[in-house]
């Protein structure tokens, strides 16, 4: 039996139009959400925390538009915030405003509270501790859990 040259069989067609070990190494790796279901993309980058969320959105336009376009990544970031500061965003929520809204707008002041809240602040002597510290205004009600949990220590 002779092996004709002329023709090619579909495997090594296949084989042929793979990149070598070689070239890979040259070329730069692909962006994962374009060879990924967005459903992929959206899992991946929800595992991310909202700054890192934030930051992604502005890697490449293709992030951007698959971060900014998910409701569902906003909500559970959101949530978290909600954990902290649940009357603020309920009633940003109530007001109509979106999941990514609601969270830019009460991000900072989560974390202000948690930190008060753990004690961060109960034993700072000077302005210069807090150098260098986002400060964001809290409400009556905020002020009133802060000052019983100080309390409570």
């Amino acid at each position: 039996m002779q092996h004709d040259r002329t023709s090619t069989s579909p495997v090594f067609f296949l084989y042929e139009r793979r990149p070598s070990l070689k070239s890979t190494c040259d070329t730069p790796p692909q962006n994962f959400a374009e060879t990924l279901p967005t459903e992929m993309s959206l899992k991946i980058f929800g595992e991310l925390d909202a700054e890192s969320l934030c930051s992604a959105s502005r890697t490449c336009k293709l992030w951007h538009h698959i971060i900014e376009d998910s409701e569902q990544l906003w909500r559970s970031q959101c949530l978290l915030v909600r954990a902290v500061c649940e009357r603020e965003v309920d009633s940003d929520r109530k007001n109509g405003l979106s999941w990514k809204v609601t969270l830019v707008r009460n991000y900072n002041r989560s974390c202000l509270k948690r930190d008060w809240l753990r004690g961060r602040y109960s034993h700072v002597r000077s302005a210069e501790e807090l150098s260098g510290r986002k400060m964001t205004p809290l409400d009556a009600e905020s002020w009133g859990e802060i000052l019983q949990a100080e309390l409570d220590r």
